[in-house]
């Protein structure tokens, strides 16, 4: 090809890949369900945007590390303290059960069914073993379920990734050296591999250990150190064994998310950006590589081989995984509908096919080919139904309000305290040890100490928060983390209104949501509060009691509304609890 006509696919896969993406978060789909047809259709038509032909043999390594980079990214959201109890047990089983499980389960079924040797059957299986966060992360964010669902199918979707991808290379090159060494040997190769991941991952947190805490470079240089890393350390390590990078990766992200010594924000926009293009031009370019010709006599054959997967594997896989945890049989239902198919398995369909195809392995050439349907009917398929599966099964997070209060004044406590005699699940946050100390006693549930300081670094939600309400004493925290956690939560951010006349750096100044009417500043609070004036609930039938002022309104199905000027933030209805500050004992 011409430098014009590379610098032309490039720029058209580029614009491909972040249009489809637009387009997606547009219609409030996943991305991969627009990113691979949009591939496939572009690359039919045009053959521009073909990645063997602009890139040539440069691809396939470029595409191990492309992944290595959003493993990293996925680990640093994971948090080391959710894994725990029954939570671990269903992700561990998950693995070690669901990882041989659903690789012979796909490699017998592909045989009859796609014509297949054995050694390609293989192959296949060892390829759709993966789910991953590029597509599992969107659906949990899009469906909302509970909690503890949400930790276990994320934490899945991100280790099963570099295991895969390591299954992968193991059955390669098996299949390429079938008639050297016994199934003792080629454990030895997967447990080389692994340990070669773990050690390339231990040296790489040492190395970001190094750039990042003992030269504190700033926000730019710092997300560019931590990308060279991860890119030098994935590279050597696939060097020494076939995807041990990808190991290596979700290991270093662990580390600097969880590791106290790495106390800055990680996770830089720069980052976040960097990671959405190349998971849109992964998908863009690899499905450009899957041609019409190749899907003509694999279609039937493959949507029975994800039916079978979707029907029978999964649920069978996810019933023993979670047996005898004490999640619910409705959540154990959940669990056995949702596998999608992302980017590794698409990736390592399109690293290992075309050289099974050039050895002349058996149906090599329907790898790839059945990858992409796999991928495309199994996020379809769950992309569509997960929603109203999960509303049948009564495992989404509840409607009702789930506030933050951060502060531990004790008017604070009080309204925490009516809150949830409201039926409201409150959330309190204290920076003191004290304070947090005074929350336990007063019968509430304390958020962590660092909460609030972890919400400000990753790109990530404060997982199942309706709303955050801003009551500490110090006004320009309050305008500041107003500001940071905007974005940061499903409901609204409100603060405290400061003083009349203050004299902060910032709060005076910003903007945003300001709690109650213009005479409920902080100190008018303290003050009211110290002179003997309580926080109450009563059902709204009339008018207000004299000396009374408005601070929420509460529907009848749990919802929060906080009064954030002179007048209520709606009109009162029937069955609305009112918040109120006045006398005590009237």
């Amino acid at each position: 090809m011409t430098t014009e006509q590379i610098e032309t696919g490039v720029g058209l896969t580029l614009a491909l890949a972040v249009g489809s993406q637009l387009l997606a978060a547009r219609l409030r789909i996943p991305a991969i369900i627009v990113l691979l047809p949009v591939g496939f259709t572009v690359g039919a038509l045009t053959g521009r945007i073909d990645p063997q032909h602009l890139l040539g043999p440069a691809f396939s390594p470029l595409v191990s590390l492309s992944v290595a980079v959003i493993l990293y990214d996925s680990g640093l959201n994971l948090d080391l303290s959710e894994l725990k109890g029954h939570t671990r047990t269903a992700v561990t089983r998950l693995l070690w059960l669901g990882v041989p499980f659903t690789c012979l389960s796909a490699a017998f079924l592909a045989m009859p069914l796609l014509g297949m040797s054995g050694s390609a059957a293989l192959m296949l299986g060892a390829v759709l073993v993966v789910s991953g966060p590029t597509v599992v992360d969107p659906l949990l964010n899009f469906v909302r379920p509970t909690g503890r669902l949400h930790r276990i199918l994320g934490w899945e979707g991100t280790l099963i990734d570099p295991v895969g991808g390591v299954l992968g290379a193991l059955v390669f090159h098996a299949i390429l050296a079938s008639t050297h060494g016994g199934p003792g040997a080629r454990l030895a190769r997967f447990l080389a591999s692994l340990g070669t991941g773990l050690a390339g991952g231990v040296l790489g947190v040492g190395l970001l250990w190094f750039v990042l805490c003992r030269f504190r470079p700033g926000a730019v240089l710092g997300t560019a150190a931590q990308l060279a890393a991860v890119v030098a350390v994935a590279a050597a390590c696939n060097a020494l064994r076939d995807e041990a990078g990808l190991i290596a990766a979700v290991v270093m992200g662990l580390a600097v998310a969880n590791l106290p010594v790495f106390d800055a924000p990680a996770r830089r926009p720069f980052f976040e950006t960097l990671v959405t293009v190349i998971v849109g031009l992964l998908f863009t370019s690899i499905s450009a590589t899957v041609s019409p010709h190749s899907l003509q006599h694999v279609v039937l054959p493959a949507l029975v081989l994800v039916a079978a997967l979707v029907l029978v594997a999964r649920p069978l896989v996810a019933a023993l995984a979670t047996a005898g945890t004490d999640l619910t049989r409705r959540e154990r239902a959940f669990v056995g509908w949702m596998a999608p198919r992302g980017i590794v398995a698409a990736s390592t369909a399109s690293t290992f096919s075309a050289a099974l195809v050039s050895r002349h392995i058996g149906g090599a050439s329907k790898i790839l080919p059945t990858t992409f349907l796999v991928i495309v009917t199994t996020v379809t398929l769950y992309g569509l139904t997960a929603v109203p599966v999960a509303r049948r099964l009564r495992v989404t997070r509840v409607a009702r309000s789930r506030p933050l209060l951060a502060g531990g004044g004790p008017w604070v406590l009080d309204l925490g305290r009516t809150l949830r005699s409201l039926g409201l699940e409150v959330l309190v946050w204290a920076g003191d040890e004290a304070q947090r100390a005074r929350i336990a006693r007063a019968g509430l549930e304390p958020a962590p100490g660092g909460l609030l300081a972890a919400a400000t670094g990753p790109e990530v939600e404060l997982e199942g928060i309706t709303a955050v309400l801003l009551l500490t004493p110090e006004d320009d925290f309050n305008a500041l983390a107003a500001r940071i956690l905007q974005s940061r939560v499903e409901g609204g951010v409100y603060r405290l209104r400061p003083p009349l006349g203050s004299t902060g750096a910032v709060a005076p100044y910003t903007g945003g949501a300001v709690l109650f009417g213009p005479r409920l500043t902080r100190t008018a609070l303290d003050q009211r509060y110290e002179a003997g004036e309580r926080i109450t609930a009563r059902p709204v039938d009339g008018p207000l009691p004299a000396g009374y002022d408005l601070l929420f309104l509460v529907r009848s199905g749990g919802g929060l509304l906080p009064v954030t000027g002179d007048a209520p933030p709606v009109a009162p209805r029937e069955g609305d609890t009112a918040v109120l500050l006045g006398p005590c004992g009237r």
